[in-house]
């Protein structure tokens, strides 16, 4: 299934959560124990009625969905995400029965709605629907990312055979944005509030889900996603393939005018030439068309051309070509015979009359 960047979600397995500390992470085991329907669910012998994206227990059923063990800290992290805008909570301070309800839910995905059986979906099995930009509000806040929000920032902007972008056809890339296929340690610091070194180490850990590949120069690096649900198996390509698609691109916008650093030059270059490499700008018909070409008639194997008037006036050399001027021959000053010659024998045309004054 492919994940095109215009899509505006992206999906995320149930038993493939970020670790780490981070309120994405928090989020995440929130919502993966959420309601996919609508419905009514059971907690401690009580029966609570339930609507996509929402769950209703108690604070002890909290604590084992955050993995914590204070119920302070629980509540401190559900603050947090509800400050955010990423949940809204209730907490009644009597029958201390709690419910939260997932903002960012995805309510239209595809496949048809299940109406019968549980409401809640079976810990570690099928997969969640994240909104593409989830993570742009702490971005755009300059909220400091903890671990489990850089890894969730990187999956969330996920593309698969996007075309326009060469290298998404390999394997599931991270992208950000149009012209963002190429990225730098130094953006993605800015972006988390991280230092270049720090992003580095971060890259290092998680190096089983997130391929970093450096590009020569200063054009920056690709970032693969292994482990992104492509539908099929996909492995992650070779230092060498990535610089040959790249090698192509470079050739492809050769006389293209440069504009901004080689890194947003470059970037903008994948943008342009991707569908050339992919061939995904023919349509259908122009493929048909391009199959079922005839000839009707012989091909032209040879041309006959005539030298114009002006080429026996055109002199070659190894700097080029230039024209020459033929030099006018006086025929009064041309110097006669140096021996005798029988004058009865000559044309009169060759003789140059001259009338005596």
């Amino acid at each position: 299934m492919k994940c095109l960047m215009k899509y505006q979600w992206v999906k995320l397995p149930r038993n493939r959560l970020p670790e780490g500390k981070g309120v994405m992470g928090a989020w995440a085991r929130l919502a993966s124990r959420a309601a996919f329907r609508k419905g009514q669910a059971l907690y401690c012998g009580h029966i609570n009625a339930v609507s996509p994206g929402m769950w209703s227990g108690g604070i002890v059923g909290l604590k084992s969905i955050l993995c914590l063990k204070s119920r302070q800290k629980a509540l401190e992290v559900l603050q947090t995400l509800a400050g955010l805008g990423y949940v809204q909570y209730t907490l009644d301070s009597k029958t201390k029965k709690l419910t939260y309800q997932i903002t960012d839910w995805v309510v239209k995905c595809s496949g048809e709605e299940c109406m019968q059986g549980a409401v809640y979906a079976t810990e570690g099995y099928g997969f969640l629907c994240l909104p593409r930009n989830i993570t742009e509000r702490l971005a755009e806040k300059r909220y400091i990312f903890e671990e489990s929000d850089a890894w969730m920032d990187l999956w969330c902007h996920s593309v698969w055979e996007d075309p326009n972008n060469a290298f998404s056809f390999m394997a599931p890339t991270v992208q950000y944005g149009k012209y963002g296929a190429l990225l730098t340690l130094e953006t993605l610091g800015q972006r988390w509030g991280w230092e270049k070194t720090k992003v580095w180490r971060f890259m290092k850990k998680h190096g089983d889900v997130f391929a970093l590949y450096r590009l020569p120069g200063s054009y920056g690096c690709l970032i693969f996603n292994k482990l992104y649900p492509a539908g099929s198996e996909v492995s992650v390509p070779s230092q060498e393939e990535v610089m040959r698609i790249l090698g192509k691109i470079r050739i492809c916008g050769a006389n293209t005018q440069k504009s901004g650093s080689d890194h947003e030059h470059m970037n903008k270059l994948i943008t342009w030439y991707s569908r050339r490499l992919t061939g995904s700008n023919l349509s259908d018909a122009a493929i048909q068309d391009a199959e079922n070409r005839v000839a009707f008639s012989d091909p032209i194997i040879r041309a006959y051309l005539s030298p114009c008037r002006n080429c026996k006036n055109c002199g070659y050399d190894c700097q080029g070509k230039g024209y020459m001027t033929q030099a006018v021959i006086e025929t009064s000053k041309i110097r006669g015979p140096c021996e005798p010659v029988d004058i009865t024998k000559i044309a009169k045309e060759c003789f140059t009359y001259e009338q005596a004054g």
